[in-house]
Protein backbone atom coordinates (compact mmCIF):
# COMPACT_ATOMS: atom_id res chain seq x y z
CA UNK A 1 0.00 0.00 0.00
CA UNK A 2 2.67 2.46 0.93
CA UNK A 3 5.14 1.60 -1.95
CA UNK A 4 1.79 2.31 -4.02
CA UNK A 5 1.40 6.09 -2.84
CA UNK A 6 5.14 6.82 -3.08
CA UNK A 7 5.02 5.60 -7.14
CA UNK A 8 1.81 7.77 -7.14
CA UNK A 9 3.60 10.69 -5.79
CA UNK A 10 7.10 10.27 -7.65
CA UNK A 11 5.37 9.89 -10.79
CA UNK A 12 3.19 13.09 -10.30
CA UNK A 13 6.37 15.17 -9.59
CA UNK A 14 8.61 13.43 -12.95
CA UNK A 15 8.71 15.98 -15.65
CA UNK A 16 8.79 15.13 -19.62
CA UNK A 17 12.59 15.51 -20.56
CA UNK A 18 14.30 14.77 -23.75
CA UNK A 19 16.52 11.37 -24.22
CA UNK A 20 19.83 12.53 -23.50
CA UNK A 21 22.96 10.14 -23.47
CA UNK A 22 26.13 10.51 -21.67
CA UNK A 23 28.50 12.41 -24.04
CA UNK A 24 25.32 14.76 -25.36
CA UNK A 25 26.37 18.51 -25.83
CA UNK A 26 23.34 19.90 -24.19
CA UNK A 27 21.96 23.73 -23.31
CA UNK A 28 19.99 23.63 -19.82
CA UNK A 29 18.06 26.53 -18.68
CA UNK A 30 17.92 26.94 -15.35
CA UNK A 31 15.55 29.53 -13.56
CA UNK A 32 17.09 31.72 -10.96
CA UNK A 33 15.63 33.95 -8.49
CA UNK A 34 18.18 36.94 -7.77
CA UNK A 35 15.86 38.76 -4.78
CA UNK A 36 12.30 39.16 -6.17
CA UNK A 37 13.32 38.79 -9.49
CA UNK A 38 13.82 35.37 -11.69
CA UNK A 39 15.29 34.61 -14.64
CA UNK A 40 16.82 31.93 -17.16
CA UNK A 41 20.31 31.31 -17.45
CA UNK A 42 21.70 28.61 -20.37
CA UNK A 43 24.67 26.18 -19.36
CA UNK A 44 25.72 24.88 -22.48
CA UNK A 45 27.68 21.65 -21.94
CA UNK A 46 28.83 17.67 -22.32
CA UNK A 47 26.88 15.48 -20.43
CA UNK A 48 29.43 13.52 -18.08
CA UNK A 49 27.45 11.30 -16.08
CA UNK A 50 24.10 10.23 -15.17
CA UNK A 51 23.40 8.68 -12.03
CA UNK A 52 21.71 6.21 -11.88
CA UNK A 53 22.93 5.05 -14.93
CA UNK A 54 19.29 4.90 -16.71
CA UNK A 55 18.91 8.58 -15.83
CA UNK A 56 15.16 7.36 -14.32
CA UNK A 57 13.87 7.93 -11.28
CA UNK A 58 12.95 10.81 -9.37
CA UNK A 59 15.88 11.22 -7.71
CA UNK A 60 17.85 10.79 -10.94
CA UNK A 61 20.92 13.65 -11.55
CA UNK A 62 23.33 14.08 -14.12
CA UNK A 63 26.69 16.19 -14.41
CA UNK A 64 27.05 18.62 -17.27
CA UNK A 65 30.66 20.21 -17.48
CA UNK A 66 31.65 23.18 -19.46
CA UNK A 67 35.13 24.94 -19.49
CA UNK A 68 34.55 28.52 -19.17
CA UNK A 69 37.61 31.15 -19.68
CA UNK A 70 39.86 28.48 -19.65
CA UNK A 71 38.72 26.71 -16.47
CA UNK A 72 36.40 23.51 -15.64
CA UNK A 73 33.01 23.80 -14.35
CA UNK A 74 31.19 20.94 -13.38
CA UNK A 75 27.16 21.43 -12.59
CA UNK A 76 24.87 18.77 -11.16
CA UNK A 77 21.45 19.15 -11.82
CA UNK A 78 18.28 16.78 -10.76
CA UNK A 79 16.46 15.59 -14.07
CA UNK A 80 12.97 16.40 -12.69
CA UNK A 81 13.96 19.73 -10.75
CA UNK A 82 11.01 22.05 -11.30
CA UNK A 83 14.15 25.05 -11.64
CA UNK A 84 14.44 23.50 -14.85
CA UNK A 85 12.61 25.11 -17.24
CA UNK A 86 14.17 22.90 -20.31
CA UNK A 87 17.05 20.56 -21.95
CA UNK A 88 18.05 20.79 -25.52
CA UNK A 89 20.16 18.35 -27.32
CA UNK A 90 22.38 19.88 -29.60
CA UNK A 91 25.00 16.87 -30.65
CA UNK A 92 25.42 13.58 -30.04
CA UNK A 93 28.77 11.92 -29.67
CA UNK A 94 29.89 8.05 -30.01
CA UNK A 95 31.21 7.44 -26.34
CA UNK A 96 32.09 3.63 -24.94
CA UNK A 97 31.77 4.78 -21.34
CA UNK A 98 29.25 5.40 -18.73
CA UNK A 99 30.88 7.71 -16.94
CA UNK A 100 33.56 10.49 -18.87
CA UNK A 101 34.85 11.15 -15.86
CA UNK A 102 38.72 10.98 -17.95
CA UNK A 103 37.71 14.18 -19.39
CA UNK A 104 38.89 16.23 -16.61
CA UNK A 105 42.40 16.18 -16.78
CA UNK A 106 42.32 16.64 -20.95
CA UNK A 107 42.88 19.50 -22.43
CA UNK A 108 42.39 21.00 -26.25
CA UNK A 109 42.14 18.35 -29.10
CA UNK A 110 42.74 15.65 -26.67
CA UNK A 111 39.30 16.19 -25.11
CA UNK A 112 37.57 16.48 -28.34
CA UNK A 113 34.89 13.23 -28.79
CA UNK A 114 33.85 11.64 -32.23
CA UNK A 115 30.57 13.23 -33.20
CA UNK A 116 27.73 10.52 -33.62
CA UNK A 117 24.69 10.51 -35.84
CA UNK A 118 21.21 10.96 -34.39
CA UNK A 119 19.08 8.11 -35.19
CA UNK A 120 16.36 9.45 -32.55
CA UNK A 121 12.97 9.43 -33.35
CA UNK A 122 13.31 13.21 -33.30
CA UNK A 123 15.30 13.21 -36.37
CA UNK A 124 13.74 10.80 -38.50
CA UNK A 125 10.31 12.45 -38.06
CA UNK A 126 12.16 15.71 -39.37
CA UNK A 127 14.21 13.60 -42.21
CA UNK A 128 10.61 12.03 -43.20
CA UNK A 129 8.77 15.65 -43.08
CA UNK A 130 11.07 17.53 -45.20
CA UNK A 131 10.93 14.82 -48.49
CA UNK A 132 7.01 14.61 -48.36
CA UNK A 133 6.72 18.52 -48.56
CA UNK A 134 8.86 19.10 -51.49
CA UNK A 135 7.55 15.83 -53.64
CA UNK A 136 4.72 16.93 -54.91
CA UNK A 137 6.17 20.04 -56.43
CA UNK A 138 9.27 18.16 -57.90
CA UNK A 139 7.32 15.41 -59.39
CA UNK A 140 5.14 17.61 -61.12
CA UNK A 141 8.19 19.46 -62.36
CA UNK A 142 10.64 16.56 -63.29
CA UNK A 143 7.88 14.45 -65.40
CA UNK A 144 8.08 16.05 -68.69
CA UNK A 145 11.85 16.14 -68.69
CA UNK A 146 11.97 12.19 -67.94
CA UNK A 147 9.84 11.03 -70.57
CA UNK A 148 11.02 9.38 -73.19
CA UNK A 149 11.86 10.99 -76.77
CA UNK A 150 10.24 9.63 -79.67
Amino acid sequence: MQNQILENINKAQEKKRPNFRVGDRVNVSVRLKEGEKERIQAFKGLVISKSPKSGKGPGATFTVRKISEGVGVERIFPVHSPFIEKIVVETSSEVRRSRLYFLRELKGKKARLKEAERFGAEMLAEETAEPAAVAPETAEAKAPEVAPKA
